[in-house]
This record gives structure tokens, sequence and C-alpha cells, in this order.
């Protein structure tokens, strides 16, 4: 079926995208570090169980990642898709405030991580079959703003909450933010996704599309792919490095005041993600004529300048100082991530499938970093943590710079005869 291209439908599309990208970012990542907080504040958790606890729930995130990227690349229900993940997700939430017991917590946050899978990919995907190859790179930074600006309000708005309420009040803001995603998914028409572009598959009219369209390649070529597999390693450097970076400020901050931990939380958040909205805004501006390699290089580095920084000073307002440079790494680094992805997946089919096996990466890291920063700060103290995370994007920093190639070139075909890097398919 041939996509609505009609002006109605581009504006419902943007708009749609705009409205789902600002209210499913408090979604998709649940609780986050507000959990940590509240187990350490509330519930009087010692800081290896809520690393055991969050790791687990990260575990099951990871195993599901890749089937929901290939789920996303099979089904065209891809809004529907996301409406269910965001019920799943609210509702695995509220449950905790009652069931504040290791197990039940452990199993409630692994089925909202395990949900959480399904945003990622399926929102990339409709914006691919939406905008296209040529204008997927700059909206890709509109996606990123809208994500890291609903992320702020959320954040300033757990804040105040929290001072005034207690920490409890994240979970019903969690609720209030589903219920006005469950309504902006469906603003986006579905008659406007072309579902083969969404895949990765080439537009209507190129001269590879009806034979890419028959025959996307195999799943099992993900695994000869030398750059994807390079970047899945330097994901898992990444988020090794840096999940467990906030939950730490968090705690640390908590430990010295107790009332005010779940506030201090808020406004490092929606520091950092202040910064990272002109940030996702640039890198999509300027990502193609940059160069992709140089942006993920200078992520890598200001989070293992991050790590360094945390330890000069314990003041609470160094330490949320520091935070803002999240933002600058995290925006590059969400920003720049779909469209690599997008570059060693091109004209193969299986770009929300690749999507996912690299998040399923990015989760392995994730799960360990959590468990590795609360054995080193039983062991060792906050700065020992903090040095050790950063040692780890510094190792991400060196394998990315030596060994993985510039990726921009396989996007298109302005150099000449291009390889495909997944299928081994050639391009004209």
């Amino acid at each position: 079926m041939i996509p609505d291209r009609s002006p109605t439908a581009l504006r419902r599309a943007k708009f749609g995208l705009d409205a789902a990208n600002f209210f499913l970012s408090d979604v998709r990542t649940g609780l986050g570090p507000y959990l940590a907080i509240y187990l350490l504040t509330v519930e009087k958790w010692d800081q290896q169980s809520i690393g055991v606890v969050m790791s687990i729930a990260t575990i099951a995130g990871v195993v599901a990642q890749t089937p929901a990227g290939a789920l996303v690349d099979a089904t065209r229900a891809k809004r529907a898709l996301m409406a269910v993940a965001a019920v799943t997700v609210t509702v695995a939430c509220l449950f905790l405030p009652w069931f504040p017991f290791f197990w039940p917590v452990a199993v409630s946050q692994a089925a909202a991580q395990a949900a959480a899978t399904v945003f990622g990919p399926a929102l990339t995907a409709v914006t691919l079959g939406i905008v296209g190859r040529d204008l997927f790179t700059r909206r890709i930074g509109r996606n990123e703003f809208f994500n890291h600006a609903g992320n702020a309000f959320a954040a300033g708005a757990a804040g105040l909450a929290a001072y005034w309420v207690g920490p409890v009040a994240v979970f019903y803001l969690l609720a209030a933010t589903a219920a006005a995603s469950l309504l902006s998914v469906p603003i986006i028409p579905g008659a406007a996704i072309d579902h083969d572009v969404a895949c990765g598959l080439d537009e209507a009219g190129n001269s590879t599309a009806t034979q890419t369209h028959e025959r996307p390649s195999g799943w099992t070529a993900l695994l000869s792919c030398r750059p994807l597999l390079i970047f899945a390693i330097c994901v898992v450097l990444f988020h090794l490095s840096n999940a467990a970076m906030l939950p730490l400020v968090g705690q640390q901050l908590a430990s010295q005041n107790e009332k005010l931990g779940t506030t201090l939380m808020s406004v490092c958040i929606v520091a950092a993600q202040v910064v990272m909205l002109p940030m996702a805004l640039l890198v999509g501006a300027k990502a193609d004529s940059w160069g992709h390699k140089p942006l993920f290089l200078l992520g890598l580095l200001v989070l293992a300048a991050r790590g360094m920084l945390y330890t000069l000073s314990d003041n609470p307002f160094w330490l949320m100082g520091v935070q803002l440079l999240d933002g600058v790494g995290a925006g590059i680094f969400g920003t720049i991530f779909p469209i690599i992805v997008a570059d060693v997946t091109h004209g193969t089919g299986r770009f929300n499938l690749a999507q996912g096996a690299i998040n399923t990466a990015l989760g392995i890291g994730a799960a360990l970093s959590t468990s590795l920063a609360g054995f080193v700060v039983v062991r060792g103290g906050y700065h020992a943590a903090f040095l050790t995370l950063g040692a780890v994007a510094l190792a991400g920093l060196a394998l990315f710079f030596v060994a993985m190639p510039e990726t921009k070139g396989w996007q298109d075909n302005r150099g000449g005869n291009i390889e495909s890097p997944i299928g081994n398919r050639k391009r004209e």
C-alpha cells in the first residue's frame, strides 16, 4: 500500500511524533534512578541489595530487547504495540509501593523493563517509515529534543511533588504521563507509515527497492557485520560506565540529606536534560556533515571526564554541576545511536532487529554497571566507584577510535558503488 504523503497526514505525523516522544520519554525509562532513592530512603534498603534488584530488572530488559526489535520489524501495528507497552510499564510501577519487598520489586520492575524495550525501536521505525532516509538524521534530532524535553518536564514535576508529598509521588506522575502517551500515539496517522522503509528497506522507486522488499537479509547476517559488532561492544562499555553514575550521585546526595534526596536528583536530571535539548538538535543538524564517528568519540570522552570530576568534591552543588556533562554525552549518544545503526543496516530490512540487538548490548552494560558500582561502593567508597566507571569509558573510547570506521558513507551512494555491510548487497 502506498503511504499517505498528503500535507495533512504529514502535519499530523509531525505533531504526533513530537507528542509521543515527549510523553513516552518518562514512561520508557520507568522509575529510573528514582527507584534507587525510594528504596534507600523510604524502604531502607542497602546499596548492594538495590544494585542487585536493579540488575535483575535490567537483565529482563536485555532478554526482551532483540525479540522486541524483531517484532517491530514484523508488525504493522507499531502504534498499538507502543500503547500496550505503556500500560504494562505503568501497572508494574504502580504495583511497587504496595509490595516493597525484594522479589515483588524485582518481578514488577522486570516486567516494566521488558515492556519498555518496545519504545525505542518502535518510535525510530515509525519515524523512518514516515520521513525516509534523506530526512531521518534531522528528524531523529527532533525526536531526541522532545524526548529530553519530556524527561526534563517529568523530572521537574517529580522533584516538586516529592518535596511536598514524598518520594512516592513519582509513581503517580508516571501514571499521568502514561495516560498522556496513550492519547498522543494515535495522533500519528498509520497510513503515513511506509512499513518497508520502517524496517530498513529502500524507498519505493529506488532501483533496488523491488529486490530488497522481496527478500530482506537473514538475521544471522548481523553476526557477520564487523562494524555492527564493534559498535555493540562500545555500546556495552558506554553503558557499563554510564548507567550507574546518576544513581550513585542520587544515593550520595540522599545520604547527605534524606528529605531533599529525591528533589536534588530531580534537579540533576532536569539540568542534564536541558543540556541535551540543544545537543540533540545540533547532532541531528550536523552529524551528516561532521561525521558520525567523531561525535560518538566525543560522547565517550565526556563520559570519562564525568567519572573523574565526581571525585574532586562531595559538595552537592559540585556533584550537580558535573552532572550537566551527562547532557552532552547522553545527548550525543541518544541521537547518534539510531543513525549509526541505520547506516550499517540500510537496505537490509533488519533495522529494528539490529536496534534490538544493540539495545541488548546496551542492557548488558547497564545491568553490569549497577552491580559493579554497588560492589565497589561497599568496598572502596563512592570515589573508587566513579574512577572505575570513568576508566571503563576510556576503554570504550580507545576501542572505537582504533577499530570503528566512519559509517556515514554507507547511508547514500554519493561515493560510488558501496557494499551494504549486512547481507553483502551492492547498491547502485
